[in-house]
């Protein structure tokens, strides 16, 4: 059995219950110009014990589909956000 996908990215939404919004960013190659461009991807992502806020670095990881677009877990919170 192959090993569960794990990404890195920010929380840019904790206003459900039990559940994140990270951004995951992405460097690609432009295809015919060869520039570097930013891309990114938000993924909605289960947080069991809901201590994942705006702005924090989250470590996700693959798991079984949990609602129709929940189908990521936050494993670890990496970086709190400063506070303000």
């Amino acid at each position: 059995m192959s090993a569960k996908a794990e990404l890195q990215g920010v929380v840019v939404s904790d206003k459900m219950q039990k559940s994140v919004v990270v951004a995951v960013e992405r460097r690609v190659q432009h295809p015919v110009y060869g520039k570097t461009q930013k891309r990114t991807s938000t993924f909605v992502a289960h947080d069991e014990s809901d201590d994942a806020k705006v702005g924090d670095k989250v470590a996700i990881a693959e798991t079984r589909p949990m609602s129709r677009r929940k189908r990521w877990a936050v494993t670890r919170v990496i970086e709190r956000a400063t506070q303000v």
